[in-house]
């Protein structure tokens, strides 16, 4: 409201506007204490997307909201047939996600009690554990776990028929917004534009989606996020900082502390790990630096420091429209690795194993 009527609005952390201690609180007292500090330039505007990108936020955080309710709901299934002695989903590596599972739930709240009738509803990959699912499905199912069961499917059903529309009004809405637009290769720009890879200029949810990892939708949740000027953010490093992706500084001296973590913002750090298990299986560079992390520190840090990566590399394209993903490739580190680095690291590898190492140079051997 303040917006629309042409204010500068700034929200601003409380910890920057605490009034002196001993002194006394009134509102009066507390608008000229923030006047003042305004005045002098002590206060840190927070960051506040666009009205139109804060729209598009709102479809996303909703449809956010409403995955996590839908999993409630699939977990409180789930627990409801392991309480009728169904095991199902110790078979089905999916569980209740997969299409086949819920046929046979579906199968068994229509009163259908026969393991090797309902086995026979798997498809795909399932249909080779047919066996398996037989015995997994013969438990003590009834009337009443039916009843309960049928009411879980149909608000599952109603959560994905809302997911959807929540989708939809996010699409919509970020394709308002000009500056997502990219250029064809016939020169023409709008809605829908700049979706092909001869584009000159991709659209901004397409040009994120070219880094491993990340989809259209997901692509759409970070822009809604972090918005589409990364003025506001004068370096990758600050917008890392805001995502809550690395810790705060801890330094005394010559002495380098383990800061604590940020909270950030919890729904770009959710999209940026998500992107990250994403590139993990992928033969990429981001996809490399999961896999080399996380065989010396574990996969809890190496999803923060690929999601950290993922972060960098959208501001980067974010900051320039005509900027593309070029991957690096997956040997890019063990490229710029010396040769006597490597075969340091081989000898001691076989050394800590008993073993004794005697080494000929090939070239010195073939003279």
């Amino acid at each position: 409201m303040l917006e629309s009527i042409g204010l500068a609005v700034q929200l601003v952390s409380a910890s920057q506007a605490k009034n002196l201690k001993g002194r006394p609180k009134t509102g009066k007292l507390d608008a000229m204490w923030l006047a003042r500090l305004t005045q002098w330039g002590m206060l840190r505007p927070s960051f506040v997307p666009p009205a139109a990108i804060r729209r598009v936020r709102d479809f996303t955080r909703a449809r956010t909201d409403l995955v996590r309710e839908r999993t409630r709901v699939l977990q409180r299934l789930e627990k409801l047939l392991e309480d009728a002695m169904i095991k199902i989903t110790s078979v089905a590596r999916d569980g209740l996600k997969a299409k086949s599972v819920v046929a046979m739930v579906a199968a068994l709240t229509a009163g259908e009690r026969d393991p090797r009738t309902l086995a026979d509803l798997a498809k795909g990959p399932l249909r080779g554990k047919r066996d398996q699912l037989a015995e997994a499905l013969d438990g003590m199912f009834d009337s009443r776990h039916g009843v309960i069961a049928q009411m879980l499917l149909d608000q599952v059903a109603f959560l994905d028929q809302r997911i959807r529309q929540m989708e939809d009004q996010a699409i919509a809405a970020l394709a308002q917004v000009t500056e997502s637009w990219g250029v064809d290769a016939a020169g023409q720009t709008g809605p829908g534009c700049g979706t092909g890879p001869d584009s000159p200029v991709l659209a901004a949810a397409y040009r994120l989606a070219e880094i491993p990892g990340i989809s259209v939708w997901l692509a759409i949740v970070i822009i809604a996020e972090i918005g589409l000027n990364m003025a506001v953010f004068p370096t990758p490093a600050h917008l890392v900082s805001w995502a809550g992706l690395c810790r705060s500084a801890s330094q005394s001296g010559t002495r380098h502390g383990k800061g604590k973590q940020k909270k950030g913002n919890s729904y770009a750090r959710a999209a940026a790990g998500q992107a990250a298990l994403g590139a993990a299986g992928t033969a990429t560079f981001p996809g490399e630096r999961y896999a080399r992390i996380a065989r010396r520190r574990g996969k809890a840090i190496a999803q923060v420091a690929v999601a950290r990566s993922i972060m960098i590399i959208a501001w980067h394209l974010l900051s320039g429209p005509a900027a593309r993903y070029r991957d690096l490739g997956p040997d890019w580190h063990a490229s710029r690795t010396s040769r006597d680095k490597k075969i340091r690291t081989h000898i001691h590898a076989l050394k800590a194993l008993g073993v004794t190492v005697a080494i000929t140079d090939a070239e010195q051997q073939a003279a």
